[in-house]
């Protein structure tokens, strides 16, 4: 595997993300696009890209505004930019896209995106979906409508008084909520994320994972959640497109398999006819991460093969 590092510019007109390539040995079968979820940044998903180009995929991704290697020195960790960021993120993952597609024309793309992840890739596949040859969907999950509405009034009330960098407590108590509650003896306030307890010791440790996010990025995320409500914009997803949804199910994010089925169903819904789920008994949040990431990781390549025919 060769890694290559670059920059791309960011849609919010002000910032450079930090971008990389993971390249097999010659030409690549397919490309797969990662969208890493919150708190955490591109450099987790290395072992999975060894995995994957190793099988002749090229596997690519960014860091987010606010993430990882795109934060510049002295700015804020946990924060996107002033002007509707819900929009931003998803038009920076198009702009890798069209970067990494125009590098390769003709080779199939996928794009995977997990937890937050998640949620830009569903809002990417209603207004970019036919570019791409499927998604997969990890670590996904749903809220309901009016608890999705009041944290986003409540948001927009704090960030009224202490602006959109102030980080709240009570937001992050009311979003993460009690994530830990089905773990038995938990060691660490991070154990939901993973059973491996030597995965969870490494994120605490890592200055770039769990930093608290501000309203800035609560009200982001809950503004992509909040459109995917809409059926309106449901429907324009493209109705053949392949989706492979993937879940622990013991992951408090999707409700422990209730809230991932909650999204199929929105799916299948508004006509998208090739929705596969699976869930993985007893992984947590993080199922690239879990015991039987071997077992995930090779599920997910059997289906790219299997939807590229």
């Amino acid at each position: 595997m060769r890694k290559e590092e670059f920059t791309i510019d960011s849609r919010d007109g002000i910032h450079k993300l930090y971008a990389v390539k993971y390249l097999p040995e010659g030409e690549p079968k397919a490309i797969v696009q990662i969208i890493h979820g919150m708190s955490e940044y591109m450099g987790r998903y290395e072992g999975f890209a060894k995995f994957l180009t190793d099988r002749g995929f090229l596997v690519t991704g960014e860091d987010h505004l606010g993430h990882g290697l795109s934060v510049p020195e002295g700015e804020t960790y946990g924060y996107f930019c002033p002007m509707d960021p819900a929009t931003v993120l998803v038009r920076d993952v198009h702009r890798l896209k069209k970067t990494v597609q125009g590098q390769y024309p003709g080779i199939p793309i996928f794009i995977l995106g997990h937890s937050m992840g998640s949620y830009i890739l569903r809002n990417y596949v209603c207004r970019y979906g036919t570019g791409i040859q499927g998604a997969i969907v990890m670590g996904t999950g749903t809220r309901a409508k009016v608890g999705v509405t009041f944290i986003r009034c409540l948001s927009k009330c704090i960030e009224m008084i202490y602006g959109d960098k102030h980080v709240s407590p009570l937001v992050e108590r009311l979003v993460m909520g009690d994530y830990n509650k089905r773990v038995p003896n938990p060691r660490t306030p991070s154990d939901w994320l993973s059973k491996d307890e030597e995965t969870v010791n490494q994120y605490r440790v890592d200055p770039l994972c769990g930093f608290p996010f501000t309203i800035n990025g609560y009200r982001c995320m809950f503004e992509m959640a909040n459109r995917l409500f809409d059926k309106k914009n449901l429907s324009r997803m493209p109705k053949d497109l392949p989706i492979l949804m993937v879940s622990g199910d013991e992951d408090p994010v999707g409700a422990y398999g209730k809230g991932v089925e909650q999204v199929r169903l929105s799916m299948t819904g508004v006509g998208m006819e090739n929705v596969e789920m699976k869930l993985y008994p007893g992984d947590r949040h993080e199922i690239l991460n879990e015991l039987d990431r071997e077992q995930v990781m090779e599920d997910i390549a059997g289906w790219l093969e299997k939807t590229m025919g």
